[in-house]
């Protein structure tokens, strides 16, 4: 190309035509490019040398894509906002009605039902004919001290006899023939009772007497029942209005009972009663006093005063059991031996107070817990009342001795 120039005008004789014909170059080559053009020239060439350097720093990038996956981001959840729906203005007036009316009312109607729910049960439980059970009763309180056994004293006059002052002083009608002179162990058995040889009494002699075939009376809650065969339970209502209590035993052919009458005082009862009998029942009754045992004298009438009554057998009469009165129950006239209709009566030991002798209403005015020993007497009817101007002593403990009350 510098040798065309050099040849062309004006470096030399030949035009450009002539050149490039005689060259075989094209006439457009012989002509001078402008420095611009020439700096074009560059730009345009390091541009795409940095696009080159662009497509591999790419393809770099693509291959250690490949080569090394990545797992996408989890795409956190957006956030919903809440709103919450406008209740209408129909229903928040009719909850506040309810509300207001409501309310007292459910409180109105379950005050209510609360009294006429029962009302209605017990009315139609009695319309079926079905007797209630008893409604138990509190227990009296036990006395503060339990009935003594004993004697009292007697100053011999002219023409006394053992015999006669027994009849006389004690109503004992029948000593006569209790006491048999034939017998010299019924005549000692008497002698150690009065205290005096009744075949040599003087006038002025103090003698002991017993009262004979005594009766007591007692109160107390049952602590066992040992009976035959217990009693059948009822069948149990459909409605339970109250609750019922414990079947009781049938003490129809006979019971014995084991009752607490005092603080630390246990008797055994023998009971014959169609009543229901069962632990936890306060038993009222009259009962025979255990009497001294004496060799060759089954019928000897009186109580050992030295006995106590804790743990002693005795065999009921006048029988209550809790609120019911057995009228059907043994006389105490039927407790063999005695001598109550001959003598018209029978002597009874007992204590006063709420717990014990209250129970009968005898006109007694004494200070309760006092030990008494006074004399009942057959009414028309055949039942033992104590009466107006009979004899009543009280128990002495400093003598222990029965005064006169």
């Amino acid at each position: 190309m510098d040798l065309a120039h050099q040849l062309c005008v004006p470096n030399g004789q030949y035009s450009k035509s002539q050149v490039a014909h005689a060259l075989g170059i094209s006439r457009d080559a012989l002509y001078e490019h402008s420095k611009q053009a020439h700096t074009d020239k560059q730009e345009e060439t390091a541009v795409e040398q940095l696009h080159e350097l662009n497509d591999i720093q790419e393809h770099c990038k693509t291959e250690a894509i490949m080569t090394n996956p990545v797992l996408p981001r989890r795409a956190l959840p957006e956030k919903r906002s809440f709103a919450m729906p406008a209740l209408p203005w129909r229903l928040l007036l009719l909850i506040s009605y309810l509300l207001i009316i409501g309310t007292p009312s459910f409180l109105f109607g379950t005050r209510v039902g609360l009294r006429v729910l029962p009302t209605l049960t017990n009315y139609f439980y009695n319309s079926s004919g079905t007797t209630p059970p008893p409604t138990p009763t509190p227990l009296p309180p036990f006395p503060a001290a339990v009935p003594q056994p004993g004697s009292l004293l007697y100053t011999t006059l002219p023409g006394d006899s053992c015999d006669e002052i027994l009849s006389a002083q004690m109503y004992m009608i029948d000593a006569g023939q209790i006491f048999n002179d034939a017998n010299p162990s019924i005549v000692k058995a008497l002698n150690n009772a009065m205290g005096q040889d009744c075949r040599v009494l003087q006038p002025g002699m103090v003698v002991k007497l017993s009262p004979q075939y005594p009766l007591v009376a007692l109160g107390g809650v049952v602590l066992k029942v040992e009976a035959s065969s217990p009693q059948q339970p009822l069948p149990t209502p459909l409605i339970t209005v109250t609750s019922q209590q414990q079947p009781g035993f049938d003490c129809s052919n006979g019971c014995l009972l084991t009752m607490l009458i005092a603080p630390g005082t246990q008797i055994r009862l023998l009971v014959q009663t169609a009543l229901p009998v069962h632990t936890g029942s306060w038993v009222w009754a009259q009962a025979m006093l255990a009497r001294k045992q004496i060799a060759g004298f089954a019928n000897y009438p009186f109580a050992d005063p030295k006995a106590s009554l804790n743990g002693m057998l005795l065999r009921a009469c006048d029988l209550q059991v809790d609120t019911i009165h057995d009228d059907n129950s043994p006389a105490c006239s039927q407790l063999q031996p005695n001598t109550i209709v001959d003598d018209g009566g029978s002597w009874l030991f007992g204590v006063t107070g709420p717990g014990s002798l209250d129970h009968w209403h005898y006109p007694l005015r004494l200070p309760t817990g006092t030990r008494v020993l006074l004399w009942l007497s057959v009414d028309s009817h055949g039942d033992l009342k104590f009466q107006k101007g009979n004899p009543l002593y009280r128990f002495n403990a400093a003598t222990h001795l029965y005064v006169p009350a």
